[in-house]
């Protein structure tokens, strides 16, 4: 227990897999072995931080071995043939259907994280579709409980173009509208179409809608970002809670006083809550539990009975941030201790405060990320005297760009030999024409491995293919759901003449 009576979280270091008749990894013996190695690594690993457990990235698991199960879809199986299925589909086969590089989402592994966001924080929790979003997407999240969060009248488009003839009739109200530099256009649209909340997050921001109340009236209901002032353990490029933070009005110097203060006075909106998000990709829930308690402890006089906006806090969002495991020395807390440590902790301070606000929560790459694996197909094999062995293939910059960005880490296997031992270690590295373009600088593959074989990269459901560009006019790769031995293409491959349609001459 924390000193505020909170208990520790549990570790997501695996999750549980079927066995299927016919998959010669799945047998009860070898699944017991695994899951008994896999839990002597987690306690052997996990440190308890406060309120949080998380793994310290000391995760005992041989980086040589197969590739471990844990970092896969949650539907996944080996077949007979070594062969890696996902959703009962043979990925090998969908990489020779489909075209390569290629995206394969486990569906029921969505569905599932969708569901278990749901139970951790109930109505009004929101998938961050910046992670991930295509109207296959949008609408998988909406009909599993989910609202959406929108960065973009692009993204605010897709969820409506996901319900065309059957929309639910409170779909508006369902989506969140983002964005620290929304224009003119994205509020005029989100407003026409009645948005449930607005985040607002500076005053120039209140000033735009101010301007357009004066044009039409409306008055959408909205919260306002505000910046706690604590640095999460992260990349700073991903870090977004800190004083200088480029997002939302700082809770020092008062300007976030003021801001409520005016929010709360305006006939242009309606102040219904508050929103914080420290930053991405945490695998220690402390810090969230940090800004909690400073966005409680600032929210309590302005919200609080006769406060100058009392009445006004119904929801206290503390965003996303959850992190996964990408790599073998990698954990992370589940959703369902993410949710349970926070709430615990939201009960307290709402308890002490006297405030009444629901805890939200916006989850994106906690229930992408591990959903999808990347498929390559080896283009040629450059072996260095004395130094690299680089294994080239037709992926990279128009896929991942988060190992070009800001070091996100991957590991590799071959989906034709799941089981195999990874002995060699090779530089990954994509297609395209900058020395950077590195998707995993250390891999360990299987030995002989040769031009033509399919190689992937476990992990890459979140801001993968939302993060892709068609660097050297190569399209960006198609996406698949699988479920049920079926597989659906949900975004189809970005071919030149997409790309020759813009041109205007």
């Amino acid at each position: 227990m924390d000193p505020l009576g909170v208990a520790s979280t549990e570790v997501d270091s695996g999750h549980s897999r079927r066995a299927t008749k016919g998959m010669t990894d799945r047998s009860a013996p070898g699944r017991q072995a695994r899951e008994a190695s896999r839990d002597s690594a987690v306690r052997r690993s996990s440190v308890s931080h406060g309120a949080a457990t998380v793994a310290d990235a000391t995760l005992d698991e041989d980086a040589t071995g197969p590739i471990p199960l844990r970092l896969l879809p949650e539907n996944s199986e080996i077949a007979e043939n070594g062969h890696l299925r996902i959703g009962g589909c043979d990925v090998i086969d969908l990489a020779r259907e489909y075209g390569t590089p290629l995206f394969i989402y486990d569906e029921a592994h969505l569905r599932s994280r969708c569901q278990d966001a749901v139970s951790a924080f109930g109505r009004g929790t929101a998938y961050a579709g910046k992670a991930f979003l295509c109207s296959a997407m949008a609408r998988l999240a909406i009909l599993e409980g989910l609202d959406i969060d929108v960065c973009s009248l692009g993204e605010l488009e897709t969820v409506f173009r996901a319900f065309r003839n059957d929309a639910p009739v409170d779909l508006a109200q369902r989506i969140v509208m983002h964005g620290n530099n929304k224009s003119d256009e994205e509020l005029t649209e989100a407003r026409r179409k009645g948005v449930g909340r607005i985040v607002v997050d500076s005053f120039d921001e209140l000033d735009r809608l101010e301007r357009l109340h004066r044009d039409d009236g409306e008055a959408p209901r909205v919260l306002l970002r505000v910046t706690p002032g604590v640095q999460p353990e992260t990349h700073k490029f991903i870090s977004t809670g800190q004083v200088d933070s480029k997002f939302g009005f700082g809770i020092s110097g008062g300007v976030a006083t003021e801001a409520v203060r005016r929010a709360a006075s305006s006939t242009s909106v309606e102040l219904i809550g508050i929103h914080c998000h420290i930053g991405s990709q945490l695998l220690d829930i402390d810090k969230m539990l940090e800004a909690l308690d400073a966005v409680a402890e600032f929210a309590a006089p302005l919200f609080g009975s006769g406060g100058i906006a009392d009445g006004c806090l119904e929801e206290m969002s503390i965003g996303g941030g959850l992190g996964v495991a990408y790599v073998e020395s990698q954990s992370a807390p589940t959703i369902a201790a993410w949710g349970k440590t926070l709430n615990a902790r939201w009960d307290v301070l709402k308890e002490r405060y006297g405030l009444g606000a629901r805890l939200v929560a916006e989850p994106g790459r906690a229930i992408a990320a591990q959903a999808a694996i990347t498929v390559y197909e080896v283009g040629s094999i450059k072996r260095v005297p004395s130094g690299p062995t680089y294994v080239a293939v037709d992926g990279g910059f128009s896929d991942n760009l988060r190992p070009m960005l800001y070091g996100g880490n991957y590991t590799a296997f071959m989906p034709a030999r799941a089981t195999a031992p990874r002995p060699d270690e090779v530089s990954l590295v994509g297609r395209y024409c900058e020395s950077g373009d590195v998707i995993v600088p250390s891999a360990q593959v299987p030995n002989e491995l040769t031009v033509g074989d399919f190689v992937a990269t476990p992990v890459t459901g979140a801001y993968g293919y939302s993060m892709g560009a068609p660097y050297h006019r190569v399209g960006r790769p198609a996406v698949v759901f699988a479920a049920n031995g079926d597989a659906r293409r949900v975004i189809r491959r970005e071919k030149v003449k997409d790309m020759l349609a813009l041109d205007v001459l």
